[in-house]
């Protein structure tokens, strides 16, 4: 099998690098800010590497924040069935990996028997960090 970073673009993989740096979720605009001097100077240069890079599954939109994460899931091949767990309070974005999850949301169909090809199902809570933060917190008070 041929290594997929060796057959992106310059653009692609500039765009790429920069967010997998990243450990919160990033907007286009913020990517645009930080890869100029690279060379990529116009937002259409980000949005096309974007695109190419969410066909392939090595970046996701997290489409609540209109913004991007690197895939952490080393053999993601559903881009477009993507899982996430989001922390209201850091912003925090973790890519689910449930078999059982998947099992269900692939049997799933809804109550005039459509079965759904795609999905982008995003989870709002507070994370394991976040929530013995605010305990220390409030103990400290």
């Amino acid at each position: 099998m041929k290594n997929k970073r060796k057959e992106l673009s310059k653009n692609q993989k500039i765009v790429l690098e920069f967010i997998e740096k990243n450990n919160k979720p990033v907007k286009a605009y913020s990517i645009l800010s930080n890869v100029q001097k690279k060379g990529i100077n116009a937002p259409p240069q980000v949005y096309r590497a974007l695109d190419k890079l969410i066909e392939i599954g090595k970046v996701h939109r997290i489409e609540s924040q209109n913004s991007f994460v690197a895939c952490k899931i080393s053999n993601c091949d559903t881009p477009h069935k993507t899982v996430f767990s989001i922390c209201n309070s850091c912003e925090i974005v973790s890519e689910i990996n449930d078999p059982k999850l998947f099992k269900q949301l692939r049997d799933f169909a809804d109550n005039d028997g459509t079965k759904f090809e795609s999905y982008n199902l995003e989870f709002f809570g507070t994370c394991k960090s976040c929530v013995t933060e605010q305990r220390e917190n409030v103990k400290i008070k």
